[in-house]
């Protein structure tokens, strides 16, 4: 007989430990079942190149949800953040960059060297995106509504929530409603004349997504950006050690709460008895039988990948197939032997590379990168985001030197005439002459440098398509309708099968919601089944 546990979870992602952790102090057993090595899923740090380590895949803490931070009590595990004072710097190929300080006023006089009437219609966006962003954190924090039966089990959130729209007042209700199927280059362009600044904050609207900065709905994400802060370039906050150290953190909060953790422990299947799960089965053929199993692995990879699909009905079969997850993203790390010299950038002011440092330096510029990838084709000038972490942690880099981490889009997961095993060294080549094109001397710095395709981040780190976010952030692929429309609850066709991953509401980066959401969800339906059996 195959050992029984209360609940497993499928990934040891910060998304699966969060669900462990409060599963966990609700009072049940959970076992977090991770394929590979180390726990983490893309928030992982590891070395690269002797001496040199890395946030490998995820960069930035974006930003974890307060109330997470909190109940998990992450600097009592020894969680250290860093929030730069200099958000964003975004690069001009004439070295008159922008630097965008996470204090609106500093940025506000950042912006007047270009445009006094930008400087204070940038205060009037952050002032509508704060307001704004706090009735839309109440929709993230909430279990989406069954649309069929809104009124099931959580009438008191959408009270809530309408209340909350509510109390924004007309101007501001009115905005979101507009604002949100906009195309981000439209929302710009209503407040900023200058495309360096325009390009730097629609550059929020599309990062991770198959949208262009012209495609309707990309404001939607700049709206959801806004929800734990205000600022139009989004929030900025670093972990010392890397994003590994964030799930150190959590691994210790879910263990001293009372989960298990095993790793090297890749699910090859779940199996379905009568309509429900009953056990899982390892790759080494060990079987676990399971009350409850929760995916922290993307809804693809989970029921159509782990389940038969004779368990689940064709309707919702083509649902799941049509879910789109084509990843846009790739990544390239470089250990570099002293820091580059950004043209425009004073040397002893490096605290202004200490945040993000972009290029999207228009609109044009992002639907242009954008255009290759409808084709099939990598941006031969693509948009990119780098940090230097080294700039103020020391401990990932040997003395003297620097780590750099670079997302750059667009890179579709699919390419017209070729394979990513074939184009990986000319991808780099991309990514590092448009990076010389602002830091001259990079070439001359870099010891080594791995490149990290959307291929890769299917094969090696689980990520079905390619996609960082488990499924596209679209209208059509939020809220009550992620993954798809019927069951956005969490919940599965199939009994006691529930999702905790990026693919379900709200699905953005690494802010712990759609853990501690599922989490509530789930403990709330076992409390109400142990209920009913007592009675």
């Amino acid at each position: 007989m195959p050992e029984a546990r209360d609940v497993v979870i499928i990934g040891g992602g910060h998304n699966g430990l969060i669900t462990a952790f409060y599963l966990a102090k609700a009072g049940f057993k959970p076992l977090v079942l991770e394929r590979r090595e180390i726990v983490g899923g893309c928030a992982i740090t590891e070395e690269f190149h002797p001496g040199f380590k890395i946030s490998r895949l995820s960069h930035a803490m974006w930003p974890l949800h307060p109330s997470v931070a909190d109940d998990m009590e992450l600097p009592k595990h020894g969680l250290r953040t860093y929030q730069p004072e200099v958000r964003v710097l975004s690069l001009a190929e004439d070295g008159n960059h922008l630097a965008l300080y996470g204090d609106p006023r500093r940025a506000q006089q950042e912006i007047a060297r270009f445009s006094a009437t930008d400087a204070d219609r940038y205060l009037e966006l952050q002032k509508a995106l704060t307001a704004i962003g706090s009735a839309i954190e109440y929709l993230l924090t909430m279990t989406p509504p069954d649309l069929e039966d809104p009124a099931s089990g959580n009438l008191w959130e959408l009270l809530q929530a309408g209340r909350k729209l509510r109390g924004l007042g007309d101007k501001d209700l009115y905005r979101l409603l507009r604002w949100g199927p906009m195309a981000v280059a439209d929302l710009v362009a209503e407040f900023f004349a200058n495309d360096l600044l325009r390009g730097t904050i629609a550059a929020r609207g599309i990062f991770g997504t198959f949208l262009g900065p012209w495609s309707a709905g990309s404001s939607t994400n700049v709206l959801f950006g806004a929800a734990p802060d205000g600022s139009p370039v989004g929030a900025a906050a670093y972990v010392h050690g890397g994003t590994g150290a964030l799930i150190d953190a959590m691994a210790d909060a879910a263990l001293a709460a009372g989960a298990e953790i095993r790793t090297s422990a890749e699910v090859a299947r779940i199996d379905i008895k009568d309509g429900a799960v009953s056990n899982v089965v390892l790759r080494s053929g060990e079987e676990i039988a399971a009350r409850v199993v929760v995916s922290n692995a993307d809804p693809k990879r989970t029921l159509l990948g782990l389940v038969e699909p004779q368990h689940l009905n064709p309707g919702f079969l083509q649902k799941l197939q049509h879910y789109r997850m084509t990843g846009t993203v790739a990544k390239m790390n470089l250990a570099l032997n002293g820091l580059p010299s950004f043209q425009g950038v004073d040397a002893s002011e490096s605290f202004s590379l200490s945040g993000r440092i972009q290029i999207s330096p228009g609109i044009d510029y992002l639907e242009r990168a954008f255009d290759a990838a409808k084709y099939g084709e990598f941006s031969a000038h693509p948009y990119l985001e780098a940090v230097i972490p080294t700039l103020w942690d020391s401990s990932l880099a040997p003395a003297g030197k620097h780590v750099m981490s670079i997302y750059m889009q667009y890179a579709p997961y699919k390419l017209r005439e070729a394979d990513w095993d074939n184009k990986r060294d000319d991808l780099g080549k991309v990514i590092i002459e448009t990076l010389a094109r602002y830091a001259p001397d990079l070439p001359q710095r870099i010891e080594a440098a791995e490149v990290i395709t959307p291929k890769d981040l299917e094969t090696t780190y689980g990520l079905s398509g390619g996609h960082i976010f488990h499924g596209e952030l679209a209208l059509d692929q939020i809220f009550t309708m992620r993954p798809v429309l019927g069951w956005a609850q969490y919940e599965t066709p199939v009994r006691n099968l529930y999702l905790c991953g990026a693919g379900t509401h709200p699905g953005t980066g690494l802010n712990g919601l759609c853990g501690s959401n599922a989490a509530r969800h789930i403990a709330k339906q076992l409390r109400a089944r142990q209920a009913a059996a007592r009675s």
